[in-house]
């Protein structure tokens, strides 16, 4: 929401490279962003028509302040410890921590290997994470009795019985060389790498042993212990040819929401997929790059010798802050694996959005939830309305029908505002429902059982206001209620704002919020339309020889100044207007 103050503001930021922290009315930070330079980016949220998120989050600004670094790269480590301090409602924010296991060999002077769900920088070798809890417990085991190192904690008195069932060095009874242990170790780290076929080979030898001798309990011992190496450290599927621990990230955006997938490839297997889903502010390339650097600062996310990204990401930077290459591969395996990363990215995403639309298939019982919250007889058609304007600009309001649960796109209406100036929620709700109401009246159309509106108390007395004492109309009306994260979270409803709960997990709560996602949206695109004509219109009129029938002429023609600017002169003079006052079109535009 931009204000005199937030234009002595922008007037006076810095053009050198930084973070920005916006604030709502609560003085809450809720975005945290980073820029090369200040000015132009910060500017830019409150420039042009914002949509989705970007919309929501210009909205709630009410205040900013700027954090000026040296470097862009200082602006990308403030970034994301301002995000950790503050975590903002509108950045992204990754969940806990993965709870995989990991098979660790201690730092130790005398080193142990075990299985642990934390990675820290403690001098200790880690392998993993593996998806199999188990599979990586019993691979330990089957390697303390191949490979033995130590498997007490603390010291002993006397050797234990592993040391005397050769399943341990025995630091408790004598000091082990420092050498016996690195080589223990490199026989160890290469089994976990994947050098498999020997151990397996004599595994399967002990197996039919066993069952010859009809000692089959031994023997399926044998064939677990086979399989719990397969689960772990050999390769199910080779999609690589080396070893080198690898993470891949990719990225999908679309209609304001960005998909992720991280692929985490060990032994040259994919050991691990990793994916998230989130609405987007900014471009592909950044969001990415900062959930890379939030991705390795969670807890159990290891820093691997090798990260593959897409092209555009600012790879320098993040090679330069994480300590490991950081490539755009072009060609060969490493780029079908990032492709096939990108596409499990577009199918994520894609998902979402079907499941978006199957949920509005789901509708039985969803309406009689929600008349009988209401106390109606059965609400079968539903209009909804939604204002929108910036900064009082080019205001409009939309509505979107329902039917029995179903949206009725054929009945959904625009509304240019043409009595009211400037941003005045009443005065607009008033206009609308009298255009409105008034027009069904005249033409003897059946009216709705139920009109929501997209906003509080003021919208709904506005709304009664017109319909009981100017037209005489008595149509119930709610206005759907938003929490924090500006969702439908309740109803009030009819001139005592009655309050009406429904179960988050109820289908009429789903429906109210697809009502609202559906007409917030229609009211969006609509006020870019109208944003773009008035613009293209404005600039028409400071052209000299394009008069007012020119001007209609190219509005109704072109509808939109990135049509007119691209049009060829000669699709211009089509239109009757001259070549000189065409050129001039060109030239301003």
């Amino acid at each position: 929401m931009k204000t005199n103050y937030l234009d002595h503001k922008l007037a006076l930021l810095s053009e050198l490279p930084g973070c920005y922290l916006m604030k709502n009315t609560q003085n809450e930070i809720i975005y945290v962003g980073k820029a090369k330079n200040l000015k132009k980016r910060v500017r830019s949220y409150f420039r042009g028509t914002q949509e989705g998120k970007t919309f929501l989050l210009v909205e709630e600004i009410v205040d900013f302040e700027t954090i000026v670094t040296s470097t862009d790269k200082e602006a990308l480590l403030l970034e994301i410890t301002l995000i950790q301090k503050h975590q903002p409602k509108y950045n992204i924010k990754l969940k806990a921590g993965s709870s995989y296991p990991y098979i660790k060999i201690t730092g130790d002077r005398d080193p142990r290997i075990i299985i642990t769900s934390d990675v820290e920088k403690d001098g200790g070798s880690y392998f993993g994470p593996y998806p199999n809890v188990y599979a990586a417990t019993e691979t330990m085991h089957f390697i303390e009795k191949v490979y033995p190192l130590k498997r007490c904690v603390g010291k002993q008195r006397r050797a234990c019985l592993y040391y005397h069932m050769g399943q341990c060095l025995g630091p408790c009874d004598h000091e082990v060389p420092v050498e016996i242990y690195e080589a223990q170790i490199k026989r160890i780290k290469a089994f976990l790498n994947g050098d498999t076929s020997k151990v397996k080979a004599e595994l399967r030898v002990k197996m039919l042993a066993a069952a010859t001798e009809e000692a089959y309990e031994r023997a399926a011992e044998y064939r677990d212990q086979i399989r719990y190496i397969e689960a772990t450290v050999e390769k199910q599927k080779m999609i690589s040819t080396d070893h080198t621990p690898r993470d891949i990230f990719s990225f999908y955006l679309d209609k304001g929401w960005i998909s992720i997938q991280v692929f985490l490839i060990r032994q040259a297997t994919l050991i691990k997929r990793e994916a998230a889903l989130f609405p987007s502010t900014e471009r592909g390339e950044e969001e990415l790059a900062t959930f890379i650097l939030q991705f390795y600062q969670e807890k159990n996310h290891l820093t691997p010798r090798d990260i593959l990204v897409p092209e555009k990401v600012e790879t320098a930077l993040l090679s330069e802050i994480l300590g490991v290459p950081v490539r755009v591969p072009v060609r060969g395996p490493k780029k079908n694996l990032l492709d096939l990363a990108t596409q499990n990215s577009k199918i994520a995403l894609n998902e979402h959005f079907s499941l978006l639309e199957l949920d509005e298939e789901k509708t039985i019982g969803a309406v009689e939830e929600l008349s009988q919250a209401l106390g109606l007889p059965l609400v079968k058609r539903i209009e909804s309305f939604d204002h929108s304007n910036i900064q009082g600009t080019s205001p409009v309001s939309a509505m979107v029908v329902y039917e029995n649960g179903r949206p009725a796109k054929k009945d959904y209406r625009k509304f240019k505002v043409k009595t009211v100036e400037g941003s005045n929620e009443a005065a607009t709700t008033e206009e609308v429902i009298r255009r409105r109401y008034s027009r069904l009246l005249k033409e003897k159309q059946p009216m709705p059982d139920l009109i929501l509106m997209d906003g509080g108390a003021t919208q709904v007395r506005a709304a009664l206001n017109v319909l009981e004492n100017e037209l005489g109309l008595t149509i119930p009306v709610a206005g759907m209620v938003k929490n924090e994260k500006h969702r439908t979270s309740s109803l009030i409803l009819g001139e005592a704002l009655t309050p009406i709960s429904l179960k988050s997990t109820s289908q009429a709560f789903y429906l109210l919020q697809r009502i609202q996602d559906e007409v917030h949206r229609f009211a969006i695109t609509f006020h870019r339309q109208v944003r773009s004509k008035n613009s293209l219109s404005s600039l028409l009129d400071q052209i000299p020889g394009v008069g007012p029938k020119t001007r209609v002429k190219l509005l109704k023609h072109f509808g939109s100044l990135k049509k007119l600017k691209e049009a060829e002169l000669s699709d211009i003079q089509a239109l009757g207007i001259s070549k000189n006052v065409a050129l001039l079109i060109k030239i301003r535009l």
